[in-house]
């Protein structure tokens, strides 16, 4: 057996975990109608194959009419979700692996207008900034009910071979009984800790009554709100004390923290540029002063903080949720003592911001999660050795070499740079996004594996192209920032990347045009404010920076509004001339009627990019496909085969940003689901 101490077995009362690694519960919203049909149950089964000890699924799963979901969740209120947990429980105890289900009510946490439009209900008439609902105090027979409603769902669970459940209390609306910011409840479910702890404890003795003891029951909670008259350290102390006393559970899930906000839910659940496991040393208090189960679960990426955990005692069970979204087979590879494989979790947090802006999670560098159905996480040999050459080292072209070198092809990547990269290695120049060369590092060192051929300082053209003799060329060129946009005065502006890269100097009086939306128009105002300048970012939209989203968006702000920056919406820049020694730049808006001026030093636009294509045009007669992708292949994960031209000596494609501009996932994607069939 094994030393390492992430692979040793945990009893859970009756229940043996194969080893100290967990997913926590987490809502990819992938659900169908409510359900976790095959798309679900395939994302679920994969980690389970992995080799993680359990795996635990929705966060939250609905156990009320009125306390609707605001993104795809599981129902656990509907009888026939029985037959579909009963499936996915079967598939992931096949593959060996323990799997639970997280239980909630949200309380004030979602809205009206959603599901039913039944009222909110919460403790107070206090709504909840992050969804804007206005509560109705809830009354003693909203209590009956939702307790009732508690233990029915734990019951379908059970009925569909779940192991156990957890219970969800924070910020939803468990905590929000606990917590004396959110409670104004008369006795007995309000008033002192034994009177808001009652109503958590009341919905663990119906389950238990219903459920009985040959099941597992957990909660996850908030052992210190970190906010200003709510839930502190000593109270939660005392509640993890009193949760154990109640005998009515059997482990503790821990985290600190409150959800109300963006901001708060970004430091509970934290990014990158954040601290790594900052909440674990917590954890090891709440554990140390109950000698109770205790699992937890923040930015704990690697193995290295896992292993750590564990080793030093702070808990007995660690997760890593948004790293299984990354790679799925974390414990396979730690057994097979090939860590190096691992693809690493860069904090992007695309998974999380998808699913609160409205879709489903994704890895920001893991295209296969999520489409377990059609993308794998292991590739094929391919039945023969192709010649296959990629233009462009940026995510787009190393995911092409690396799926290409994997599955057995002699690869060629030719790049005009010194070094690889593309647009992430401009990103990561802001200390706060280096994480995001992980993606890079991590394909480089595969290609290395599989005898990737690199040519660095290498401007490729079509007849260097054509001498390799190749069978697939990809061309992953990337773009070069739009900035043709103004009726006036183009020539007078300088592109966001100019400020990111430091080839332009910034101003000290600059308005950053913005109606991109991503992330390089605040960054580039991050360096410009750092640097001293007055900074205005304007945008036509009626919202800043929409493709950031709400977790990612907190770091910025943070920064920005310390530095002042003026944030205008829906105003639109329409042309520049030069005034004396400054700028005058001319506004006007979408909405119409409005005609303003300002006078600054320089202007920054952030427009996206337009596609580097002339190579894939120089390219295009002498290719067999003519450049052509068939999409239903394409989307269905089968093999590109159409053949247009005779006389063409090779298929060619292109990707990522050389089609258009989008982001870093849809690059990868484009790179996976083209050169898994090639």
């Amino acid at each position: 057996m094994s030393n390492d101490p992430l692979l040793q077995p945990f009893q859970l009362k009756h229940l043996t975990l194969k080893n100290r690694i967990i997913v926590t519960s987490h809502e990819p919203a992938y659900p169908e109608d409510g359900m976790p049909k095959e798309r679900y149950r395939a994302y679920t089964v994969e980690r389970a194959k992995g080799g993680v000890a359990l795996t635990m699924t929705a966060g939250s799963a609905a156990v009320s009419k009125d306390s609707p979901p605001v993104f795809n969740n599981l129902l656990a209120y509907k009888d026939e979700i029985v037959p579909w947990i009963r499936e996915m429980t079967d598939a992931v105890h096949e593959a060996g692996s323990a799997i639970m289900i997280q239980l909630t009510h949200l309380g004030r946490r979602t809205r009206w207008d959603k599901g039913d439009w039944l009222p909110v209900v919460a403790p107070s008439h206090h709504r909840e900034a992050a969804h804007r609902a206005f509560p109705k105090k809830i009354e003693d027979w909203d209590i009956e009910r939702i307790i009732k409603d508690f233990a029915d769902a734990a019951e379908r669970m059970k009925a569909g071979g779940m192991d156990g459940v957890e219970l969800e209390a924070y910020g939803h609306l468990i905590d929000q009984f606990v917590s004396p910011l959110t409670n104004e409840l008369d006795g007995p479910y309000g008033g002192d800790l034994d009177n808001r702890m009652r109503f958590c404890l009341d919905v663990f003795t119906a389950i238990r009554k219903r459920v009985g003891d040959d099941f597992i029951l957990g909660v996850r909670y908030t052992a210190d709100e970190n906010l200003a008259g709510g839930t502190d350290k000593a109270e939660g102390l005392e509640i993890s004390r009193r949760l154990k006393a109640s005998g009515l559970i059997d482990y503790l899930n821990v985290v600190r923290g409150h959800i109300d906000t963006d901001p708060g839910l970004t430091d509970l659940i934290p990014i990158q540029g954040m601290a790594n496991a900052p909440h674990l040393d917590f954890a090891g208090e709440i554990r140390a002063a109950t000698q109770f189960p205790t699992f937890h679960a923040a930015k704990i990426p690697d193995v290295a903080t896992a292993r750590h955990a564990i080793a030093s005692g702070k808990v007995d069970m660690v997760g890593m949720t948004r790293a299984h979204m990354t790679d799925p087979h974390i414990v396979r590879k730690i057994i097979e003592k090939r860590e190096e494989d691992i693809r690493p979790c860069v904090g992007a947090n695309y998974c999380l911001d998808r699913i609160y802006q409205g879709g489903a999670a994704y890895c920001i560098h893991n295209a296969a999660t999520g489409r377990e159905e059609t993308m794998p996480h292991v590739l094929d040999r391919a039945p023969a050795c192709k010649k296959v050459v990629i233009v462009g080292a940026g995510p787009a072209g190393l995911e092409a070499a690396r799926v290409a070198g994997e599955r057995g092809h002699d690869v060629v990547v030719f790049e005009a740079a010194n070094q690889p990269g593309g647009q992430i290695r401009l990103t990561a120049r802001s200390p706060r996004r280096r994480e995001m060369m992980s993606i890079i590092d991590w394909r480089m060192a595969q290609c290395e594996k599989y005898g990737v051929t690199f040519r660095f300082n290498t401007w490729a053209d079509a007849t260097a192209i054509e001498a390799e003799n190749p069978d697939v060329v990809v061309v992953a060129t990337g773009g070069f920032p739009s900035t043709e946009i103004l009726s006036s005065g183009n020539d007078l502006v300088v592109s966001s990347w100019d400020i990111i890269s430091g080839d332009v100097k910034p101003g000290t009086n600059v308005l950053v045009f913005d109606d991109a939306g991503d992330h390089a128009g605040l960054q580039a105002a991050d360096i410009l404010a750092a640097a001293g300048a007055k900074v205005e970012i304007m945008t036509p939209d009626r919202s800043f920076a929409p493709e950031v989203m709400a977790m990612n968006l907190v770091p910025y702000m943070r920064s920005l509004q310390k530095q002042d920056v003026t944030f205008t919406v829906t105003y639109r820049l329409e042309g520049i001339e030069r005034q004396g020694n400054g700028l005058l730049a001319h506004i006007g808006s979408d909405y119409g009627g409005v005609s303003k001026e300002r006078i600054v030093d320089q202007v920054v636009i952030n427009h996206g990019t337009i596609p580097l294509d002339e190579l894939y045009f120089d390219l295009k007669p002498n290719s067999s496909n003519l450049g052509e992708v068939d999409y239903d292949a394409l989307i269905g994960g089968e093999s590109q085969e159409i053949a247009r031209n005779p006389a063409g000596r090779f298929q060619l494609f292109r990707i990522g940003d050389a089609v258009a501009a989008r982001n870093t996932h849809a690059a990868i994607y484009d790179a996976l689901r083209l050169m898994k069939t090639v």
